[in-house]
């Protein structure tokens, strides 16, 4: 007779670091996420993978996918969507997943959705005892990226908190946002580091109206791809001109690729500007999301952060765990899981200690 079906939080409790989950099935062991990062002192640990039979990967997001490279060298088969795999190293034995529908896996149903975060991103719901639910990242509010809102329900769920209890939603975040930059004089140029396929085409969406919007090279490609791609809103197709313009350094917003400014252009558009003397006076850089060191340290020397809703705010925490029925959640990537407890609003009770049956 098989062991009863458990899950195992390797890492991604209590801390905004990588995302690795193990998955007894009762015949195999899957691990859910095999990341590394963001912060440069949270590696993934090799031995994580020991005695795992598959890799399952929601999204491309390095702190998700960023220890594929051993998951190749053990040769293990990865699970993940077609646009997803595109970020795996050379070697991978890919078995594709459905951006959104059903597959059954050695007799064990699978479901997938979009999930709002990432080109290619899914959540993933297991038909194993109650149900359990893997989100991976996700939000339910953005107008570039399609969510598909789950139609399961889960007696578990594992599911992105990397707000913790912060309830701004993604509609006052843009009104934040614009007040920044309205109160910016009219020569100073913006720049936005970012993932390209993340919030390349959504802040490129909601800049557009202001006019003198460019994107990198590498930005751009993603952009391309996703509206060639199922994953977005139909509101992507009014980004289609910026497809056909060269990156424009001398433009109002740069949209640049990577997201703490650390590599890519991004990386030289800061360098350029300290040794211009520009940077943090008429040129200025805005972190929309989690920060690194590099990224903190522009911006003490005047960047600016303003929050870009990636993640989902409290009250869509509160919505997909009631929306699920689940009995009980592990709030990850967030610090002080225990928070949870005194919160009132989920219809389900915190699961702090990082496994449990299913």
């Amino acid at each position: 007779m098989p062991d009863p079906a458990r899950f195992e939080i390797l890492s991604g409790l209590g801390a905004k670091g990588p995302a690795c989950i193990r998955l007894r099935t009762g015949r195999h062991v899957w691990l859910l996420d095999i990341g590394s990062g963001p912060e440069a002192d949270a590696p993934f640990h090799p031995e994580w993978l020991d005695g795992a039979d598959a890799v399952f990967i929601s999204h491309d997001h390095v702190d998700h996918i960023g220890g594929a490279v051993h998951a190749v060298r053990a040769g293990l088969p990865i699970r993940c969507t077609a646009q997803t795999a595109r970020a795996l190293p050379p070697g991978a034995r890919v078995q594709v997943l459905p951006e959104r529908g059903e597959t059954v896996i050695d007799g064990i149903r699978l479901v997938t959705g979009r999930d709002g975060h990432a080109l290619g991103g899914i959540w993933m719901w297991f038909d194993l005892g109650e149900g359990l639910f893997y989100s991976g990242d996700w939000s339910a509010e953005s107008r570039w990226f399609a969510f598909d809102m789950p139609r399961v329900t889960a007696g578990t769920a594992l599911i992105d908190c990397s707000y913790r209890r912060d309830d701004v939603s993604q509609d006052r975040r843009r009104v934040e946002l614009d007040a920044t930059l309205d109160a910016l004089a009219p020569e100073v140029q913006v720049l936005f580091p970012v993932p390209p396929s993340g919030r390349a085409g959504e802040l490129a969406l909601h800049l557009l109206p202001r006019g003198g919007v460019t994107l990198d090279d590498t930005c751009r490609e993603a952009v391309r791809v996703a509206l060639a791609s199922d994953g977005v809103t139909p509101r992507a197709r009014d980004l289609r001109p910026l497809l056909d313009r060269p990156f424009d350094p001398a433009a109002r917003y740069l949209i640049c690729d990577t997201p703490d400014a650390d590599g890519g252009m991004a990386a030289r558009m800061v360098q350029d500007w300290r040794g211009q003397g520009r940077l943090g006076r008429d040129a200025r850089v805005v972190f929309t999301g989690h920060m690194t060191s590099p990224a903190r340290a522009i911006v003490d020397e005047g960047g600016l952060f303003r929050r870009w809703n990636v993640h989902p705010p409290l009250h869509d925490q509160i919505a997909m765990v009631r929306q699920l029925r689940a009995r009980r959640f592990a709030p990850l990537f967030c610090e002080d899981p225990a928070d949870y407890l005194s919160e009132p609003g989920f219809a389900a009770a915190p699961l702090l200690d990082g496994w449990g049956l299913l």
